[in-house]
């Protein structure tokens, strides 16, 4: 388990500049009052009713739409970042990186690629997560589609689905999971997913351990301590929240793991 701080150079020219157009364009009609009452009830979203997110409520209004922007979208990008660094070859340039579920984008921007295809099923996500790409210099397309049926491309790619695989129906995640393992064991994909670590949140993800460690790959939790934007530390306080350390777990499997990666938590 990671404990170590989190080294401030990650906090580039370009994530700054995604930052500062995001509070100019998310704060231009709302004031910052409105978006933290927004996120208050964003947050209870996720974590009293996740079965309401698959259906949409999580973006539903401009204040929960600009709270995630603002607020989750830089956390879901510290979080990534952080976690692919500490993976061998987790931030490959040459890959083709998919972003499954990639709600704002957050998570295909933190692994440092050169190329990303953005996913989701939100039309408002989809131009966030242009705008996201754009911001730190990467080749992209977005396509409206689930993240579970999606074509995959024909290509040699790296998969990232962060915070998403709950949001997936039982029976279409278990295609999924079956559809990655087989990529990566034919076509030497890299496959990266990360989720909470609240294990109610996840029922599912004690099978998915299993499969990644029986196919080489391995399983890790994560903690340390952020070094915060303003607005998100502004927002965390208004809100009532504490992001002062932020955690997650992840599943990773590259086509080089081998079965001597050992899993750690």
């Amino acid at each position: 388990m990671d404990t170590d701080p989190l080294n401030s150079t990650i906090i580039t020219a370009p994530f700054q500049n995604w930052m500062a157009d995001l509070e100019k364009r998310h704060l231009a009609e709302l004031t910052f009052p409105e978006v933290s009452r927004a996120l208050r009830a964003l947050s209870s979203t996720y974590v009293e009713r996740r079965n309401k997110i698959g259906d949409g409520a999580a973006l539903s209004g401009a204040g929960k739409r600009a709270a995630f922007a603002l607020f989750y979208a830089p956390l879901h990008f510290l979080l990534v970042q952080r976690i692919a660094s500490e993976l061998p070859r987790a931030t490959d340039e040459s890959d083709i990186v998919v972003d499954l579920g990639c709600g704002t984008g957050a998570a295909g921007a933190a692994l440092g690629t050169t190329r990303v295809i953005g996913v989701d099923r939100n039309v408002w996500a989809l131009g966030e997560a242009s705008r996201t790409y754009r911001a730190f210099g990467l080749a992209s397309k977005t396509h409206r589609a689930d993240a579970a049926s999606f074509a995959l491309p024909k290509a040699r790619m790296s998969v990232v689905a962060a915070f998403t695989m709950n949001e997936l129906p039982d029976a279409s995640r278990d295609a999924l999971l079956a559809r990655l393992l087989d990529r990566a064991r034919v076509n030497g994909d890299s496959i990266l997913v990360v989720e909470p670590i609240a294990r109610g949140a996840a029922r599912w993800w004690d099978k998915w351990r299993a499969a990644f460690e029986a196919a080489g790959g391995r399983a890790d939790e994560w903690r340390f301590a952020p070094d915060l934007p303003p607005i998100v530390e502004k927002l965390d306080r208004a809100a009532g929240l504490n992001h002062s350390e932020l955690t997650g777990r992840s599943l990773w499997l590259a086509s080089t793991s081998g079965a001597s990666s050992a899993a750690s938590s």
